[in-house]
């Protein structure tokens, strides 16, 4: 539904876009869209990724039965984290680690860190309780266990959390012109600055465009990926 709404409201724009003249005024920008574009995409895959490869083995770190007694206070940790706006982390980040790139991937890395975290670990929590004393019935070690039956039943809920971190990343990653990370914000805050709309847009139309790129391929991913008889989506 989020999916289809997202492509509406940029279809929709794109109509206005085309209709108002604007389209002309955005195409003068073209090389610097392209370039700015190119680091955006580094960004958030790069922050993106390393939230991944770090979120993932938390959840499942604190979903194990030996952290069953401070597993929730530490989420409560994550959940606090994520009443910081993420331009104060980026902020915080730049006193730390300065300007450029550096601070603008920590900030975003933490900005993703929590859906993936939470959803691993609610996911894997969900898994039914018949099926993991099937697996031990079996014979499985908790490591078997982990990725032959609670992994693949918790992936569905774990690729829903990965989809709203790379969404909330691609959204926030144009505040990272303002501590020098470059990426489409350099058109967005300078247009805004400037009042030229045109300029604006420049930088807004490709990160809608992109962020419904992302959230498709992920769509994608989740469809293809996770097994079919756990897939709500087949």
């Amino acid at each position: 539904m989020s999916r289809m709404l997202s492509l509406v409201m940029v279809f929709a724009l794109g109509i206005w876009v085309t209709s108002s003249g604007l389209l002309s005024e955005i195409a003068v920008y073209e090389e610097d869209i392209l370039y700015l574009l190119k680091q955006h995409i580094i960004l958030v895959a790069a922050s993106g990724g390393a939230a991944i490869l770090v979120g993932v083995p938390i959840g499942i770190w604190l979903s194990r039965p030996i952290m069953e007694r401070s597993a929730e206070m530490i989420m409560q940790i994550f959940n606090v984290g994520t009443t910081i706006p993420t331009l104060a982390v980026i902020a915080l980040s730049m006193t730390l680690l300065g300007i450029g790139f550096a601070p603008a991937f920590f900030g975003l890395f933490v900005a993703s860190l929590l859906p993936i975290v939470r959803n691993t670990y609610t996911g894997l929590l969900a898994v039914p309780r018949h099926l993991k004393e099937a697996a031990i019935g079996m014979g499985m070690t908790p490591a078997q266990m982990l990725i032959r039956v609670e992994f693949p039943n918790a992936l569905y809920v774990v690729f829903s959390g990965i989809r709203t971190a790379l969404a909330v990343n691609v959204g926030t990653t144009p505040l990272a012109f303002l501590i020098g990370g470059g990426g489409l914000g350099e058109l967005i805050f300078t247009g805004i600055d400037l009042m030229d709309t045109g300029m604006l847009l420049a930088g807004a139309v490709p990160t809608a465009l992109l962020a419904v790129f992302v959230d498709f391929v992920m769509g994608q991913a989740q469809l293809h990926l996770v097994p079919k008889g756990v897939n709500p989506l087949r």
